[in-house]
């Protein structure tokens, strides 16, 4: 799907700002009262005070009325939302014209010409956040009845963050032509030596045209190649490199009877992702991960954009010496998809697969026993809902160098394989480029008992040894740590492996002369042991902290004002061990670490 921008064939009108708003039921005919508003794009949970409606699961209603732009006889006036969390039904002066299902992709909705005859439109968008054991992410829906007979909606996470929900990213009101780009799908192919490429343009429309003609432009706004069959050479070709981006601009224009009916440009960088031999490379070069697991997370704005924030996490995250993140667990915005592309970060790219976990809780019930999640679970459509849509989203990144499937399924219990093998097979059919795809792997998932990384091209784990694992315990956990990590890559010699989280709990300024878990010298020493054993073990090419901030959970009784693993604090500021991660990451390069 095509990011909103201006140009001059398209119109684009932000329609941030306050809408009236309001829990419960709602007559979209009716005029939403004015009693309450509500920002948007932002969670609602964080912006209300009142402790009841913040934790408030059902329908939610947000309304604002549009002044309607000069629309051609040739054009067409569309809604486009960056995305509602979790389901979206979309009225029009009154009128129902689209829902959606899944709260962290965008979507469409094309305005009747016969609702231009006002000159106003009243926009209505009914919300909802129920999750169940049918949705991306899961959650454990119940109903409990009131004492005045009323029923109350609960839904308890199956996953360890908050449950924010809301209009959380932009919404756009566009005017663009009948005819218009509807999709453009840019793909590259590097001659052996890297210094020219092949690109192929595929660009879909919304009706017939005459032609198509696609100009390439570099960062200097110079032409450098021109086409109208979609194939096009680039001679020495800038690549896009790890913390040094490139990004080319297609500049594609369509043409009936002659004329231009409408234009769009889309950035993009030239960049080849392989993996072979236990290594992940990047233009042919040996890549090593340094970075974060991460959460769309800020005060007051729960999981809604926040560009400045975004921004700071990307530099703080060069400044400490780091090259990505994973958009754990849920697709991030496009607005940070694109700073991404911008600022050289590589991004591994999840979707909101969470919770696919039969009775989960976040201290990790290590028992073998199989709950039977894959007999319970009804995620499959869902699932591959948001596969096709998070491809259709990012398939032209380039600092999307791989997709996960899932985070810490039950991927070793009974029919896991059966579950997870033609969702990594979508993948593979939908992306044209063909990245990598991997599953993340939870703890009790072991080398004896996992069912699924067979089907996946990257080892990813998430290992808390010497945390949940012999709490407290740094030889012990060293130990484990060591064995499992030695099991993985006898299991697996020709695959990497990745760490995609490994962390412990830290309560800024909590100081100690022992090693006791909460305190800052604690976290230094825990990644200390960590760090040494990662440095042991050929095959493992990265390292991904849990988390890069602390972040809002739902309530448990080891969670005081949520997750507090992170390097920064919830405010972005520094824990201790920053200071050490900053010298190790600096010092480790981004490609040719580890040399076999």
């Amino acid at each position: 799907m095509l990011y909103p921008i201006l140009t001059k064939t398209r119109s684009l009108y932000d329609l941030s700002g306050l809408w009236h708003f309001k829990l419960g039921d709602h007559d979209p005919k009716e005029l939403l009262s004015s009693e309450e508003l509500m920002v948007v794009p932002t969670s609602f949970n964080d912006v209300i005070v009142d402790k009841d409606k913040r934790n408030y699961i059902g329908d939610f209603w947000y309304e604002r009325f549009v002044d309607i732009p000069e629309i051609a006889e040739n054009a067409e006036l569309v809604l486009r939302f960056g995305s509602v969390t979790h389901n979206a039904t979309i009225y029009v002066n009154g009128r129902q014209l689209a829902s959606h299902k899944g709260g962290f992709t965008p979507f469409e909705v094309v305005v009747p010409e016969d609702l231009y005859q006002d000159s106003q439109l009243k926009v209505s968008v009914c919300a909802n956040n129920v999750l169940d054991y049918t949705t991306l992410p899961v959650g454990n829906y119940s109903e409990e009845f009131q004492k005045d007979g009323s029923v109350k909606k609960v839904v308890r996470e199956n996953f360890d963050f908050f449950n924010y929900a809301g209009i959380h990213r932009p919404v756009k009101l566009m005017v663009r032509p009948k005819t218009h780009i509807s999709d453009v799908t840019i793909t590259s192919e590097l001659s052996d030596d890297l210094a020219s490429a092949e690109l192929s343009i595929a660009v879909e429309t919304s009706a017939a045209v005459d032609a198509i003609s696609v100009s390439i432009f570099d960062e200097d706004r110079q032409l450098v190649a021109q086409t109208r069959d979609g194939h096009a050479i680039l001679d020495n070709v800038r690549l896009w490199e790890v913390l040094d981006a490139y990004l080319y601009t297609a500049h594609i224009e369509l043409f009936v009877d002659g004329k231009v009916v409408d234009t769009y440009d889309e950035p993009f960088g030239v960049r080849c992702v392989d993996v072979a031999d236990g290594q992940f490379f990047i233009n042919h070069k040996p890549v090593y991960f340094k970075g974060f697991g991460k959460h769309e997370d800020t005060f007051i704005n729960g999981r809604g954009l926040n560009e400045a924030a975004n921004l700071m996490d990307m530099n703080l995250l060069k400044e400490i010496g780091a090259n990505s993140f994973r958009t754990s667990h849920y697709p991030y915005s496009e607005e940070m998809m694109r700073l991404a592309d911008r600022m050289g970060i590589l991004v591994i790219d999840e979707i909101p697969a969470v919770g696919l976990f039969q009775n989960f809780t976040a201290t990790l019930d290590l028992s073998p026993k199989d709950l039977g999640t894959w007999s319970i679970m009804k995620t499959k459509e869902a699932h591959e809902q948001v596969i096709r849509e998070l491809v259709k989203r990012d398939k032209n990144h380039p600092s999307v160098v791989m997709w996960v499937v899932a985070n810490e399924p039950a991927s070793h219990e009974a029919g896991a394989h059966a579950y997870f093998e033609p969702l990594v097979a979508l993948y593979k059919t939908l992306d044209p480029q063909k990245r990598p795809v991997t599953l993340v792997n939870i703890l009790m998932a072991t080398p004896d008992r996992d069912e699924v990384m067979d089907l996946v091209d990257v080892i990813c784990l998430n290992r808390y040894y010497a945390w949940y694992v012999d709490h407290g315990d740094l030889v012990r956990g060293e130990a484990g740590l060591r064995k499992e990590l030695l099991e993985w890559q006898s299991k697996f010699p020709d695959k990497p492996i990745l760490m995609t989280e490994y962390g412990a709990d830290t309560l800024p300024g909590l100081h100690s002369m022992w090693d006791i878990p909460y305190t800052e010298e604690f976290q230094c020493d825990f990644y200390e042991m960590t760090h040494g054993v990662f440095d042991e073990i050929p095959n493992l090419v990265g390292e991904q902290v849990w988390n890069f901030a602390d972040f809002e959970t739902n309530l448990m009784i080891f969670r005081v004002q949520g997750n507090h693993k992170g390097l920064f604090s919830r405010n972005r500021q520094p824990k201790q061990v920053v200071r050490d991660f900053k010298k190790r990451w600096t010092a480790i390069p981004n490609y040719n670490y580890k040399k076999k």
